[in-house]
């Protein structure tokens, strides 16, 4: 029976339907409307809050769960981008502006975890992951220094684009693959033997083997934007059920199988910029697009690790 609505799902193949990714809501639910570009949602569950990023106006945001209520988190905030939790609970956040990854400590002080590369300043950090074993993983393109918009403009001293680790002991800074046009989003795979990241400019989600030694493989294409009119891929995440979900700009939020096939998408008015799982049962999808702040409650549950 038609409902009036406009379709909220596209589906590409029959395991789109059949493994729950399309049941839930059948709308999105915009719960904000009033950032210049909306990124880096992360939900909070001893705040029962999302936090979020407006890189642009230099601000964090906060939604509260009980309330609805918005308001300001942090304002001067270093043209904050991705921001996620380490294994203790504590706020790691990479500052575009600032050029590095820093952690907000329970007493609210932050805290430097890098600003630098073999001497040189990163670029922009982007988007972050954490490891059990408590390293932090981090993506460093040159969105920040390209402009003024969403940083300061500024030539990169490193000279590429890279992805990081950062010692959980030493707390030094290892480049761990550099064969990008912009990495952006990262995350693990439940076993953490693999890391998928995506390259924005060159519309790839690439996949390397961990090493026992922190250290990646060569990695290979796991999935290409390209293939979709419009697409760029942005942040990733996966659910419990090994369903790789990426948003994909321009052509919503994109739903991979472990293999690969591109199962369907979720449809978004706007440009998509993030995705990140939250609500009491990691069931709830938040979206940044352009200025606004999506959600929709899911079929399908976050990975037991996402952070």
């Amino acid at each position: 029976m038609a409902t009036g609505r406009p379709a909220l799902y596209e589906v590409f193949d029959d395991r789109f339907r059949t493994e729950k990714c399309a049941a839930g809501d059948l709308q999105l639910e915009t719960l904000h409307v009033g950032s210049r570009w909306a990124e880096g949602p992360l939900y909070i569950p001893a705040w029962r809050q999302l936090i979020w990023s407006d890189i642009p106006n230099d601000r964090m945001l906060r939604w509260d769960e009980e309330t609805g209520a918005v308001s300001v988190f942090r304002r001067a905030a270093g043209h904050t981008n991705g921001n996620t939790l380490d294994r203790e609970g504590r706020l790691i956040t990479c500052e575009q502006g600032n050029r590095r990854v820093t952690r907000t400590e329970h007493d609210g002080t932050l805290t430097v975890l890098a600003d630098r590369w073999q001497g040189k300043r990163l670029n922009s950090p982007n988007d972050a992951t954490v490891k059990s074993d408590g390293s932090i993983w981090f993506s460093d393109p040159d969105f920040g220094i390209t402009s003024d918009y969403e940083g300061h403009r500024a030539e990169s001293e490193i000279g590429s684009n890279n992805v990081y680790r950062i010692d959980p002991d030493s707390g030094s800074v290892h480049l761990v693959a550099d064969c990008f046009g912009a990495p952006n989003g990262l995350v693990f795979s439940a076993d953490e033997r693999q890391l998928f990241v995506s390259d924005t400019r060159a519309g790839f989600i690439r996949v390397f083997d961990v090493r026992d030694d922190g250290t990646l493989s060569k990695g290979e294409i796991f999935a290409e934007a390209k293939a979709r009119k419009a697409a760029r891929f942005d942040n990733l995440r996966f659910d419990d059920a090994g369903h790789l979900w990426a948003a994909a700009m321009d052509d919503g939020v994109h739903c991979y199988a472990p293999d690969g096939t591109l199962l369907g998408r979720i449809l978004v008015p706007n440009t998509v910029s993030n995705i990140r799982f939250g609500g009491p049962k990691r069931n709830r999808l938040f979206i940044t697009a352009n200025d606004t702040l999506y959600s929709l409650v899911m079929g399908v549950t976050a990975a037991p690790m996402a952070l």
